[in-house]
């Protein structure tokens, strides 16, 4: 039954704030929770997900209902398998590459079917899982933090756009972080949408109309080539960022729910050997993205389900307006999230103790800064492997060699 205020008369009402909690708490289907703090977890990953949205659309051509629809089912299939926020998100390499190079639909969709082989692939041989016991804890924290800082560049580069609504934009983001009635993401979608309603920008949205995918085509010459100018630089990153980072900080979250490299690999398969054939971009999980929802309030399977079904209708009743929607957001709003985002991954430098430990993830992230991730991964492995030798050498020099004794002569 709904909670009731005090009052014994015959008009006794609901508080206001009654009504609020018990949706709050009983908007519940087993493990799944779906309230406005789900909600709000849904809403933390889009900074990485709109700006390369509107490159594959706007610069190459991809059809948004085709996207949208794939990535709102992975989000589903996702969480409800995993019953946790896992984030979907595009796999930026070749995302880079094919917006910088204007590959045509094909070949996008070729790179997506050429991930899912691998990724297969590699979770059949147990290779992501045994890189990962490889792994020491401090090389995965310097990736993390490494992607914190990179987030925090580019959002820097949107906030810029304007100070003032970035300013405030922060402040909502972390004044709001921990509000159950307005949680922060929701509060800072809404005022980008506030601002697009001044800028008048809704008066371009078409009416809704139902669009489906058509079934998509490519050639495996276009696999190959895919593979050869983006896809193998992109197997590090998603090794490293999306399947052992991720792994990693689901564990620093949930310390009773343990995800394994090897299961976060089969999703990001069987996600990408399906999706091409209907129009989806190539996806994968992400670090970045779970430091996102979780920061802004995802804590069940739930935001996965909500953010898949916001996807689905956007992709299904709004595809000939969403590109436009999504570049008109405020760029200002959409850098403070991800600035959010990024001091959320940074602050797990905290967790490194010890000279050896700091030193590995100081050298992770230096790397990655200057390279990229994976060449900064090898670097923290190799620091992390040559220090004890380096160690016992200082603390244990080599003693000069002594002749040996005579004997006493008696028997000793």
């Amino acid at each position: 039954m709904l909670p009731r205020t005090s009052r014994k008369d015959s008009n006794e009402q609901i508080a206001p704030a009654d009504i609020t909690t018990w949706i709050l708490k009983y908007m519940r289907i087993g493990s799944f929770e779906f309230n406005l703090r789900e909600l709000s977890g849904s809403l933390g990953d889009m900074g990485t997900f709109v700006p390369l949205a509107v490159g594959y659309i706007a610069v190459c051509g991809m059809e948004p209902a085709g996207i949208l629809l794939m990535m709102g089912l992975a989000n589903i299939a996702t969480g409800l398998y995993y019953r946790l926020p896992i984030p979907i998100e595009p796999m930026k390499v070749i995302a880079a590459a094919a917006i910088a190079q204007q590959w045509p639909p094909s070949m996008i969709l070729a790179s997506g079917f050429s991930m899912g082989i691998i990724w297969m692939l590699i979770a059949a041989t147990g290779a992501a899982s045994r890189v990962a016991n490889l792994t020491p804890s401090a090389v995965v924290r310097g990736i993390q933090v490494a992607l914190g800082i990179l987030l925090a560049i580019e959002a820097g580069k949107l906030l810029s756009t304007s100070w003032l609504l970035g300013g405030l934009g922060l402040a909502i983001g972390i004044g709001f972080r921990k509000c159950r009635h307005a949680p922060a993401a929701v509060v800072l979608v809404l005022l980008g949408v506030a601002i697009m309603m001044i800028n008048g920008t809704f008066s371009q949205v078409m009416s809704p109309e139902i669009t489906l995918p058509h079934l998509a085509t490519f050639s495996l010459g276009e696999v190959w080539q895919s593979l050869v100018q983006a896809g193998f630089a992109q197997i590090p990153l998603t090794v490293t960022n999306a399947t052992i980072a991720t792994s990693c900080l689901i564990s620093s979250y949930w310390p009773e729910r343990q995800v394994s490299p090897q299961r976060l690999s089969v999703s990001q398969g069987i996600m990408n050997l399906f999706s091409p054939f209907f129009g989806g971009m190539p996806m994968c999980h992400g670090a970045g993205g779970l430091a996102g929802q979780y920061y802004f309030g995802a804590r069940t399977g739930g935001t996965n389900i909500i953010e898949g079904i916001i996807e689905i209708i956007l992709g299904l009743f709004f595809a000939a307006s969403v590109a436009g929607l999504f570049a008109s957001f405020p760029q200002a709003v959409t850098g403070t999230m991800l600035m959010l985002v990024g001091f959320e991954l940074i602050k797990f430098a905290r967790d490194v103790r010890g000279s050896r430990d700091t030193l590995a993830m100081a050298m992770t992230v230096a790397v990655s800064l200057a390279s990229n991730m994976a060449f900064g991964f090898l670097a923290g492995l190799l620091v992390n492997r040559m220090l004890p030798y380096m160690n016992t050498e200082k603390q244990h020099p080599k003693k000069p060699r002594q002749s040996p004794q005579r004997s006493s002569g008696n028997g000793e």
